[in-house]
Formats: structure tokens, C-alpha cells, sequence
């Protein structure tokens, strides 16, 4: 049996639980808006059975993308699963029949949106499970107030063995630190990327207390990042400006973990060369000029 080769270098989120540092997000496989099927089912088989051919051992996903489709995706690619593969998904949110986020944070949801991964996914427990968290007016900045009853709630299941580990996702450092009282959080999800920082102060104290930090949106989301200093340092290394927005991100921090998703496979393919592009001090150096 071959080695597995870990994009990116690896990172160990706990003892059993060890990724490489570039992943696949599978928001993207899911119709316009996230709502339905793929536009090309065929494709989006491709794209997932190529992410693990290439080395990817970290699927980023959730049963409300789609809802249900990206799971069903990969189970029909992937399944029965590679042992170095491992799958993290997202619960506290579902969708309605026109396609909205509605949040889903009480005990009874979330203990179907678990059942309801497992079974799609094929799996009788899963690797990591996030809990997303109610955010801020954009969807996307964390909110406020206590997470202990939902995120309790996620811990009954870890002790019924049908999570491994637990995350948290649209958090702050206040309502982690809740969390870390309760259980282990072996992960945290949130919005951010070379333009979008907030975080950066919160990224540095998880990375000392050797937790993951898994940046959604990574290259600007639903608009994408358009800034003159990625153009700038892209034609200087002759690559992307995408490839250098996902190169300075493991680079700010060794507990960066990259989860950047599509469609296509010829994209796929600029996202993984993205994890062997060293940028320089220079490089960084006007990249920091983006978020001042």
C-alpha cells in the first residue's frame, strides 16, 4: 500500500485525526445558491473522485448544502472511504422550500441533522461535526450569546458514539472559549481570508492552544477578492491572484487549514498547486497591504 501524501504539510487536530492542510469544501458541487442539484452530476462525481486522487484527506460538508445533494455526492463518488479520508460537516442550519437558511439550533434539530448526515454520508460516526452558529446581519460575522445549549446538545450525540469530534463555526473568541468549557473543540470555522481579518488575533491563540482553524470563503465567497496587490504579486510569480490568495493563507499561521471548493476539475487542479507556491517576505510584505 502506498503512502498518503499530505497536501500542504499536515495538521493534528487530535491523536486520531490527522489532515493534510489543503482540503476540498463541497458547498460548490450543490446547484445555483447552493439550492438543488449540480448543473453536471457527471462533473461533480469527477471532481470529488480527483480531490482524493490527488492527495486530499480533508472533505469539508454539510446536509444543507443542496439539502442532502453534496452528501449524496460523495458518498456515490468516494464510498466505501479511503482510511486516510476524513469528512467534516456542519449542523444549526437548514433550508426551506425557496432555498433559505433558517437557522436549526434546538436539541431535536440537531440531533436529526446528525441522523440525517450519517445517513447520507453511509457512515455510523462522524469524523468532526460543527456546529455553525447563529451569525451577524451578513450570515457570515459571528453573533452574539451563549452557544451551551446547542453545542451541549452535540455532545450528548459525541458520547452516544455518533461523533468523533466537535467544532465550532461563525464564532467568537468569547463564545470558543464557552464551548472549550464544555467538551474538546478541535476546530474552528470562520469567515476569512487575505482581505477579510477580523480574526487575526483569535487565529494567533488558537494556533497556541493547537487548534485548527478552517477559513470559509478563503478566496472571497459569492465575490471573489479583486485586489491590485494579488494581481500584483501573481504576475510577479506567474501564477493566479486566486493561487496567491490560498497561498498566504496557510503561510499566516501553521493551524490554517485551506477548504476552498469547485466544480470544475481544471480549477481543482489550481487550488492544489496553490499548497507548493512559497510566497516571499516581500510577497507578504505587500499582501499586508490588502486588509490595512
Amino acid at each position: 500500500m502506498s503512502e498518503t501524501v499530505f497536501l500542504g504539510g499536515t495538521f493534528t487536530m487530535a491523536k486520531d485525526l490527522t489532515v493534510g492542510r489543503m482540503g476540498y469544501g463541497a458547498m460548490q458541487l450543490a446547484g445555483p445558491g447552493v439550492f438543488g442539484p449540480p448543473r453536471d452530476r457527471t462533473a461533480a462525481l469527477a471532481v470529488l473522485r480527483k480531490a482524493v486522487a490527488l492527495g486530499i484527506t480533508h472533505i469539508d460538508t454539510s446536509d444543507f448544502y443542496g439539502p442532502f445533494v453534496t452528501n449524496q455526492l460523495i458518498r456515490e463518488a468516494l464510498y466505501p472511504y479511503p482510511e486516510s479520508l476524513h469528512i467534516v460537516t456542519k449542523v444549526g442550519v437548514y433550508r426551506d422550500s425557496k432555498g433559505g437558511w433558517i437557522h436549526a439550533q434546538s436539541p431535536a434539530e440537531l440531533r436529526r441533522a446528525v441522523h440525517d448526515n450519517l445517513i447520507n454520508l453511509g457512515l455510523d460516526v462522524l469524523d468532526v461535526v460543527n456546529l455553525r452558529v447563529h451569525g451577524g446581519d451578513d450570515g457570515h460575522s459571528a453573533g452574539s450569546g451563549s452557544l451551551a445549549e446547542p453545542f451541549s446538545a452535540l455532545v450528548e450525540l459525541q458520547e452516544e458514539g455518533l461523533i468523533r469530534h466537535l467544532g465550532v463555526s461563525t464564532v467568537t473568541p468569547e463564545q470558543f472559549s464557552e464551548a472549550q468549557t464544555i467538551a474538546p473543540v478541535v476546530c474552528v470555522q470562520n469567515f476569512y481570508n487575505v482581505a477579510h481579518r477580523n480574526d487575526d488575533i483569535f487565529i494567533e491563540s488558537l494556533a497556541q492552544q493547537g487548534v485548527a482553524y478552517v477559513p470559509y470563503f478563503p478566496l472571497g465567497g459569492f465575490s471573489p477578492l479583486q485586489e491590485s496587490e494579488l494581481d500584483s504579486v501573481a504576475e510577479r510569480l506567474g501564477t493566479t491572484p486566486m493561487a496567491v490568495a490560498l497561498a498566504w493563507l496557510p503561510q499566516r499561521s501553521p493551524n490554517i487549514l485551506l477548504i476552498p471548493g469547485t466544480s470544475s476539475v481544471a480549477h481543482l487542479h489550481e487550488n492544489i498547486a496553490s499548497a507548493s507556491l512559497a510566497l516571499s517576505d516581500g510577497d507578504l510584505e505587500e499582501l499586508e497591504r490588502i486588509s490595512a
